[in-house]
């Protein structure tokens, strides 16, 4: 056999390169856009058409239609994006992914842009050894698109020459004269390709040197390329799998949007493409269906009037689309309760550390309203007389504590992976400010079970205070509840724009009261108001109140150092 097992390894050894040309291009074009796309990413309103475009100028940037579905499903997940903007995003990103079929194209085919790619490594090479983190990023992004286009250039010279295996023409033929049954069959290799590989960019690569060494025709390309609109839904889905019902629903309508394109395009599937070939021959180029050479041309306008023509006609039916994916992706019965769980970072690090940042924000400001529900569960179990119901309130207040914990530590390790990549100074204020908080969160959480546990033992040993001890300690729970309430808002604002003057008067006043409490607790020990016993669960409660408000404050001034 003329085609051996070392030529079939340098063909992936080629496809190898050429993916991981691709992932260093877009990584370093997302570090490089990183800080622009916070700004990009406001762009996702409730208006469709700016979501699309959204959608392609993302794509566009990081050469990656995965990467931007990928973020899509995790913006949807956080809250960051409804599901009804996220339709219209991922409209968008189909569109930018034809870009990647255009540069394939215009560099690959066109102009032998791999005659250069080692001049270009050599002008990278010096970037990756400087300090400064952009530089580095224009280094990594200049060596990647190097080794994509030496990737593509070795699997053009890795794929068996057709004419030197007439057995491989002849094995093709056998699947090429049966009409609508060859559509299909090249649509599934397509999306299992796409599957397998995890990149349409390699699977249309992949598709382009085919037709250019004559192994299949213009037709068949274009079928595959349908079904690598498929695979790559792939991705998103799988991503989708442990997010939150919102995120599978993202996902679920990505898969739907493609699905039902290519169903209208298999209608038409022979009219279309020859259209293509009549608008190529008439603007002075050759037929892809008898040049091999044209076919990378026919193919990429394909590709974009495919995925333009398709958004279109469903841009119009995003509503129904909704519709359709809350009915396969329902709720259930215990999705309806908001539990205390990691709800913004389940899906891992977005493309870029500063949007993981945004992702890791909202995980923490999720947090601290669990933190302050357990205060609630405590100020209940104050004035429970049912033991049932008692038990209830503080075996929630035990679960939370247990979560909290957890919950402490996945939010450290997140921050960690996203110190471990590059950050704007602003970005490395917000990071060393989210440790602060996620840290005296945890610490919250521990101060409302140390109260629910006094108060467990104040019932266990059925000490009963008068009404004025109770309306001393009432009070004491309203200022921290208060504080608690400033701690959220601030959470919620801008750091830039983030005012202590109310978090610092409430802290000044539970610390005078403490003050106040403690000579007055002193007084009554001497004065026998209350027994002993008593009065160590009264000084624990409201000496408590008072550590857990410090804890409260040090998070209102994380966010606060951000700003300075």
């Amino acid at each position: 056999m003329q085609y051996s097992f070392f030529d079939f390894l340098s063909l992936i050894g080629s496809l190898g390169l050429f993916l991981y040309g691709m992932k260093i291009m877009s990584e370093a074009l997302q570090k490089v856009a990183g800080n622009k796309l916070r700004t990009i990413l406001s762009a996702m309103t409730s208006n469709r058409f700016l979501g699309i475009f959204t959608g392609f100028m993302v794509t566009a940037i990081i050469q990656s239609s995965s990467a931007t579905t990928v973020m899509v499903v995790s913006f949807v997940n956080a809250g960051l994006i409804t599901l009804k903007e996220s339709i219209g995003v991922i409209m968008g990103a189909n569109i930018g992914t034809t870009v990647t079929g255009w540069i394939i194209t215009l560099f690959g085919f066109k102009v032998k842009i791999s005659a250069y790619s080692l001049p270009l490594i050599g002008l990278g090479l010096p970037f990756i050894f400087s300090k400064s983190g952009t530089r580095r990023s224009y280094g990594e992004l200049l060596i990647g698109f190097a080794l994509l286009f030496m990737g593509l250039e070795y699997l053009k010279g890795s794929v068996p020459n057709i004419q030197g295996n007439p057995e491989v023409l002849s094995f093709l033929h056998q699947y090429t004269d049966h009409g609508i049954w060859t559509t299909l069959l090249f649509l599934i290799i397509g999306t299992l390709l796409t599957i397998v590989v995890q990149s349409s960019s390699a699977t249309l690569a992949l598709t382009f040197v085919m037709c250019n060494e004559g192994w299949i025709e213009f037709s068949q390309a274009a079928a595959m390329i349908l079904g690598e609109n498929i695979g790559t839904t792939i991705t998103a889905n799988l991503a989708a799998a442990i997010g939150n019902i919102s995120a599978k629903r993202a996902a679920r309508a990505h898969l739907i949007f493609n699905l039902l394109g290519v169903i209208w395009m298999l209608i038409v599937f022979n009219q279309f493409t020859g259209l293509i070939d009549s608008f190529m021959t008439r603007n002075g180029g050759a037929s892809p269906n008898d040049s091999p050479a044209a076919i990378p041309t026919a193919l990429s306008i394909f590709h974009s009037a495919f995925n333009i023509i398709n958004v279109l006609i469903f841009v119009w039916f995003t509503p129904l689309i909704q519709k359709a994916v809350e009915y396969l992706v329902p709720y259930k019965d215990n999705e309806t309760d908001e539990e205390f769980r990691l709800k913004y970072i389940t899906t891992g690090m977005l493309s870029t550390s500063e949007l993981s940042l945004l992702q890791a924000k909202k995980e923490i400001q999720f947090y601290a309203k669990h933190t302050t529900k357990m205060f609630g569960f405590v100020r209940k179990m104050m004035n429970e007389d049912r033991d049932k119901k008692f038990n209830k309130q503080f075996s929630k207040v035990q679960k939370y504590e247990g979560i909290s914990d957890n919950v402490e530590v996945e939010i450290t390790n997140y921050l960690a992976q996203i110190s471990q990549y590059k950050l704007s100074e602003i970005g490395r204020k917000r990071l060393r400010s989210m440790l602060k908080m996620a840290g005296d969160l945890e610490s919250v959480a521990d101060s409302n079970f140390n109260l629910a546990r006094t108060v467990n033992r104040m019932r266990e040993k059925n000490i009963k205070f008068k009404n004025s001890a109770l309306d001393k300690l009432e009070l004491m729970f309203n200022l921290v509840e208060e504080a608690l309430s400033v701690m959220r808002e601030n959470l919620q604002q801008d750091e830039m724009a983030v005012s202590l003057a109310k978090a610092r008067l409430l802290e000044r006043q539970i610390n005078n009261y403490r003050n106040q409490l403690k000579s007055e607790h002193l007084e009554n020990l001497a004065n026998k108001v209350y027994s002993y016993e008593a009065g160590i669960i009264f000084n624990d409660l409201f000496s408590e109140c008072e550590k857990l408000a410090d804890y409260v404050i040090n998070v209102s001034e994380a966010v606060e150092e951000v700003g300075i």
